[in-house]
């Protein structure tokens, strides 16, 4: 098994980081009177789900914290996927697009659980 030495090496942050510049590059495109709604929020949560890994990462001596992170971190990806549902619905992106980068989020979901239900392999 890889030492894990950062919050980077983690895969969870690897995929969220990845998606999140998916989202930064496809909201590019987002209409202009947007800017201050949807881009700004969908650009936030998306990269909100990498901030809270990291400062969980660096406190994940404190289990009930480092789970709090995690929590945090899987809220702002629900937050990504509703904005992800209003660009759909206001036809920014296409059902192919929505249904990629959701399926992430998907998994995303799934490696936080993970990682909540086996908090005292990451927790010092």
């Amino acid at each position: 098994m890889k030492r894990i030495n950062s919050v980077r090496d983690l895969e969870i942050y690897k995929l969220a980081f990845k998606t999140a510049m998916d989202i930064f590059e496809i909201s590019k495109k987002f209409p202009k009177e947007e800017i201050y709604s949807l881009t700004d929020q969908i650009r936030r949560s998306s990269r909100s789900v990498c901030s809270n890994l990291a400062e969980g990462w660096r406190k994940r001596k404190y289990k009930a914290v480092f789970v709090n992170k995690l929590s945090d971190s899987a809220q702002e990806a629900a937050e990504t996927q509703t904005w992800l549902e209003f660009a759909l619905a206001c036809c920014y992106i296409d059902k192919k697009k929505f249904k990629e980068i959701d399926d992430k989020y998907e998994h995303i979901f799934a490696m936080l659980i993970n990682m909540e239900r086996k908090v005292d392999t990451f927790c010092k």
